[in-house]
C-alpha cells in the first residue's frame, strides 16, 4: 500500500485486539503516526463465539481491560461493536455503511490479513474498493518474532503450556488475570496460607494448572500496593474438588487482608511447578512452605 503524503485528521483501526499484545501495539503506534485522532474499533463478544461457538478461543482479557489497554496504547476513542447474528450477516458493503462510515474516517487501517463481512468475504482489497472516493485504506504488516507472527493464538498456547515468560514477551508485559474475589473452601486459611480466590469462567484464558510466583493488587484503588504472591491455578486435586478452574493468590506473609468482593489483578511472573495431588496434609504444607521460599527468591523478596 502506498504511504499517505500528509497526515489525515481521523484514522480508524479495526480488529479484535484480544490481549492488546506487542503486534497490536505496533499497529496502534503506526496508525497514531498517521492521524491527529485515532479511533479503534473492536468486537465483543469474539466473532467466533457467534459464528462457530465450538471453535471460540478463550480470551486473554475482559472487555473493560481491553479498552483500557487500547487507550494506553494510543487510542483516542474505542468503539465496541456488539457482535451478534445480525452483525455476522452483514455483507462487506453493509459493514462499511453501518459500522465504518458513521465514524467519518479519512483513513481505515487494518492488519494485512483482515477479513470482514458475511463468511469473511471481504479483505483489504475489498475495503479499498468500497472506500474509493470516501476514505483511504492501508493494510499494515503483522509484527513477528522468531519467524512467527505475534498473535493472540500464540499467547494462548504459551499460557496453556505454563510458559508465562513467553506470554509476557509476546504481550510486552506480564500476563495478568483480573477478577472479583469470592469465598472459597477456606482450606488455605486453615493451613496457614489464606488465599484470594478468583473463579475462571469458561470464556477466559488462564495459565496451565500449577503454582506460580507473581504479584497481586487491588484494582479498585488507583494507588494500591503491589503485593508479592504465590499463585495456584487449578482445582485442588488433593481434596478431589470437582469445579471450574480457580486462580488462588496467597499474599506472602499476610493473613490480615479482607478481600472478599474486591476486584483483584494477579500478575504471573514464573511457573514454579505443576499441580500435584498430595497424600496428606503434612506433605501439602511442606510443599507450600517450599513454594513460598522459592517464590520469594524469584520475586527478590528474600
Amino acid at each position: 500500500m502506498p504511504e499517505l503524503e500528509h497526515v489525515v485528521p481521523t484514522a480508524v483501526l479495526i480488529g479484535n485486539f484480544d490481549g492488546v499484545h506487542r503486534g497490536h501495539q505496533r499497529l496502534l503506534s503506526a496508525a497514531a503516526e498517521r492521524a491527529r485522532r485515532l479511533v479503534v474499533v473492536t468486537f465483543w463478544p469474539h466473532p467466533m463465539s457467534v459464528i462457530r461457538p465450538d471453535k471460540a478461543p478463550r480470551l486473554l482479557t475482559d472487555l473493560q481491560t481491553r479498552v483500557r489497554l487500547l487507550a494506553e496504547a494510543g487510542a483516542d476513542e474505542v468503539v465496541t461493536v456488539a457482535f451478534d447474528d445480525a452483525t455476522s450477516e452483514l455483507t462487506p458493503e453493509q459493514f462499511v455503511d453501518t459500522v465504518l462510515l458513521p465514524l467519518h474516517p479519512d483513513l481505515i487501517m487494518v492488519g494485512e490479513n483482515f477479513r470482514f463481512g458475511h463468511r469473511a468475504a471481504g479483505n483489504v482489497a475489498t475495503l479499498t474498493e468500497l472506500g474509493a472516493g470516501r476514505f483511504a485504506v492501508t493494510g499494515l504488516p503483522l509484527a513477528s518474532t522468531e519467524g512467527e507472527p505475534i498473535s493472540s493464538t500464540r499467547i494462548r498456547k504459551a499460557l496453556a503450556a505454563g510458559e508465562v515468560a513467553v506470554a509476557a514477551d509476546l504481550l510486552g508485559r506480564p500476563y495478568c488475570y483480573t477478577g472479583t474475589v469470592v469465598q472459597g473452601f477456606q482450606r488455605g486459611r486453615e493451613l496457614g496460607f489464606p488465599t484470594a480466590n478468583l473463579p475462571v469462567p469458561d470464556w477466559r484464558a488462564a495459565p496451565a494448572d500449577g503454582v506460580y510466583a507473581g504479584w497481586a493488587r487491588r484494582v479498585d484503588e488507583p494507588d494500591a500496593e503491589r503485593w508479592p504472591a504465590a499463585i495456584s491455578v487449578g482445582t485442588n486435586p488433593t481434596f478431589d474438588d470437582v469445579r471450574h478452574t480457580v486462580v488462588e493468590a496467597y499474599v506472602l506473609g499476610r493473613d490480615d487482608l479482607e478481600l472478599y468482593d474486591v476486584p483483584l489483578e494477579v500478575e504471573f511472573v514464573e511457573r514454579l511447578r505443576g499441580q500435584v495431588a498430595f497424600t496428606g496434609l503434612d506433605a501439602l504444607i511442606e510443599q507450600m512452605q517450599a513454594d513460598v521460599v522459592q517464590c520469594r527468591e524469584v520475586l527478590g523478596q528474600v
